[in-house]
């Protein structure tokens, strides 16, 4: 048996997390413990790259996965979604194939990648809404075409982000919720009314919520308020301060409630990496400011996102006056409901925890330690 001790955010007060056979076995009031955080691991729904890393350049290979795992942990991330934006057929299945290949070999891997996240290519073509993705190669939601990828991936797939305007989406969301497939809205210009059609056929979450679209809209019946005040949808954020003003993001989680509400970081290849102007295969010329910002080169427009989770709670936390064990349950106990009840320090739950270090002001948590189904994999 493992012994974990730090302090709890909720509290403040020392705790300890007993665990056995990779799952937490005892939680009890501890006292002279150690003097870092310890919560639940960080869980990512939406991760494209990192540090240089790229899972959409058209070649996923094992060094690729293994080293965003490494970088990864690094930031307290101990459960995450890699997410293949909108390509061919040919470049998704081959992304899908040597994941899961990858990840049937590596136990690191296994534990800590319990699906993919496949983000589009069934949003919208119109500018604005699509972002980044390529216009050519938006298509409509194809059952055929998404029974390629389980068989490509061994049924790796296991969150889809679509338009709901699209013709025979309302189908292709019920067949895919009736396999155990989340539903994501995004990257979309649908009426109110798709919106809600498509939650009743299943979907379960917003990709990104106010992101992913037009810069002008119809001031009142838009898609965004359609998915706010839908209450079987729980809405994705990007909280670093960027994709989402202070007040947006502090208004739309009041509407979503604080448990319809998650973090994501979305980043990209970009994320973490040093200054400068960098040629992109998605998004051409994109810069990457002193500050982190990641925008296509002398335009306005964000080219995806560079923050971790780890950045990500403490800006939420600070934009919307939260403390840091709320800002906390939008990164572990919510976004872990979609991977099989993932993010909690309850007796019988998965043993995936971090230790790390913050104080008021902060802006990212200094991640420590990080355990993975019981065992230690990261170390400062």
């Amino acid at each position: 048996m493992t012994t974990v001790e730090g302090i709890d955010p909720r509290t403040g007060k020392g705790i300890a997390i007993e665990i056995a056979d990779g799952k937490i076995s005892a939680v009890r009031a501890a006292e002279n413990t150690s003097s870092h955080y310890l919560s639940p691991g960080l869980i990512d729904l939406q991760v494209n790259g990192f540090r240089g890393f790229d899972l959409n350049n058209g070649e996923v290979t094992a060094n690729a996965v293994l080293s965003l795992c490494e970088e990864l942990l690094s930031t307290g991330v101990t459960t995450w979604l890699p997410t293949i934006i909108t390509a061919s057929e040919g470049a998704i299945l081959q992304a899908l194939e040597a994941i899961a290949k990858i990840r049937a070999g590596h136990r690191l891997i296994a534990e800590m990648v319990p699906g993919v996240h496949v983000e589009g290519p069934s949003i919208s073509d119109r500018d604005g809404p699509r972002g980044a993705h390529p216009l050519r190669h938006v298509r409509p939601p194809s059952i055929e075409e998404f029974d390629r990828w389980q068989k490509a991936s061994g049924d790796l797939v296991s969150m889809v982000t679509i338009a709901p305007e699209h013709e025979g989406s309302i189908d292709y969301i019920r067949a895919l919720s009736a396999r155990g497939v989340l539903v994501a809205l995004g990257h979309t210009a649908a009426t109110p009314g798709q919106i809600h059609a498509a939650a009743e056929a299943g979907a379960v979450l917003s990709t990104h919520l106010g992101n992913g679209a037009a810069a002008m809209l119809p001031r009142h019946p838009n898609f965004i308020w359609a998915q706010l005040a839908d209450d079987r949808l729980t809405a994705s954020f990007i909280a670093d301060g960027w994709h989402l003003p202070p007040d947006t993001f502090k208004s739309m989680l009041r509407a979503k409630g604080m448990e319809r509400a998650i973090l994501v970081s979305d980043m990209v290849a970009l994320a973490g990496m040093p200054p400068g102007l960098y040629d992109q295969p998605v998004g051409g010329q994109v810069e990457v400011s002193p500050e982190g910002r990641i925008g296509v080169a002398g335009t306005p427009y964000l080219a995806g996102a560079s923050l971790p989770l780890s950045a990500n709670v403490p800006i939420a936390a600070g934009m919307a006056g939260l403390s840091l064990a709320d800002a906390l349950l939008l990164a572990t106990q919510n976004p872990g409901r979609f991977v099989g009840g993932r993010g909690r320090l309850e007796v019988g739950a998965r043993a995936d925890l971090i230790r790390f270090d913050w104080s008021e002001g902060d802006r990212e948590l200094k991640v420590r330690e990080a355990w993975v189904h019981g065992a230690k994999v990261f170390r400062t």
